[in-house]
């Protein structure tokens, strides 16, 4: 053997032993919060935009008694159509997830007269349904924005005819009892499976006319769907309450070695 085999074999048998050790974890400190969680509730998801087990139906296709006023709304096709006035859902939500598909009809008009409606959280703040596909306006007013506060990130619409989904995470606003806003509304919605609005602080409600502002309401309030004169389809409507999950703080973080000691967690450890 010359030399130089002599050298690969070694490099080779130090690669064989040596990488075993070097992957082995170099310490066996765990860090623990000190919060005993509850386990979090088991659901069943559900198939394809459907409802999963734990959410509240507003509307299956068929059945519009979970509304308001929507005696004057047609159902055809498994859709409700929007016309004699808005509809508002009979139970109220706070923080929510909620899950909306709508179509809008032939175009016809341009601007804010093609295809508008609007999904209004708590009755109050609203998101917008319009034809935005190859369909200019002011682009606060353009579906998926905040009316009169902001666009949404991207045009995801479909053209007309054919089914738009929102998918919208809803944080309330909270009051302090006298009025003054503790903390502000947020949502978060996807159109069409794109990202349009990420955790946005609302301003207030969503006026035309004047600037948005926050006026203390209840904890939990209906949600509306508008009918703003435009045949604006509606199907597959549920709702999901959501909240943190529950755990009690037992004692203060700390870590655990493998020996079993404890010490005190430090920031950034």
């Amino acid at each position: 053997m010359t030399s130089r085999e002599s050298i690969i074999r070694l490099i080779r048998l130090a690669v064989v032993f040596l990488v075993p050790v070097i992957s082995v974890r170099v310490s066996a400190d765990e860090y623990l919060a000190g919060i005993v969680w509850e386990e979090p509730p088991i659901i069943s998801p559900g198939q394809a935009g459907g409802p999963p087990s734990d959410a509240i139906v507003l509307f299956d296709g068929t059945d519009v008694s979970a509304w308001d006023n929507a005696d004057h709304w047609k159902v055809e096709d498994g859709a409700m159509i929007s016309g004699g006035g808005d509809v508002r859902s009979k139970a109220s939500f706070g923080d929510c997830q909620l899950h909306i598909e709508w179509s809008t009809p032939p175009a016809e008009g341009d601007g804010q007269a093609r295809g508008n409606s609007g999904v209004f959280l708590m009755a109050i703040y609203e998101i917008q349904v319009l034809d935005s596909f190859d369909n200019k306006t002011y682009f606060d007013g353009q579906a998926g924005a905040i009316y009169k506060q902001t666009p949404p990130q991207v045009n995801a619409m479909r053209p007309p005819g054919e089914w738009n989904v929102y998918d919208i995470i809803w944080t309330a606003p909270r009051f302090n009892d006298d009025g003054s806003v503790k903390s502000p509304a947020y949502m978060t919605a996807i159109h069409n499976s794109a990202l349009i609005l990420n955790h946005y602080e609302l301003k207030g409600d969503t006026p035309y006319h004047r600037a948005p502002e926050y006026e203390k309401h209840a904890d939990r309030l209906p949600i509306s769907l508008q009918d703003h004169g435009n045949p604006v389809r509606f199907r597959n409507i549920w709702v999901r309450e959501i909240g943190a999950a529950k755990g009690e703080q037992t004692r203060a973080p700390f870590i655990l070695n493998e020996k079993g000691e404890e010490r005190p967690a430090n920031a950034g450890e």
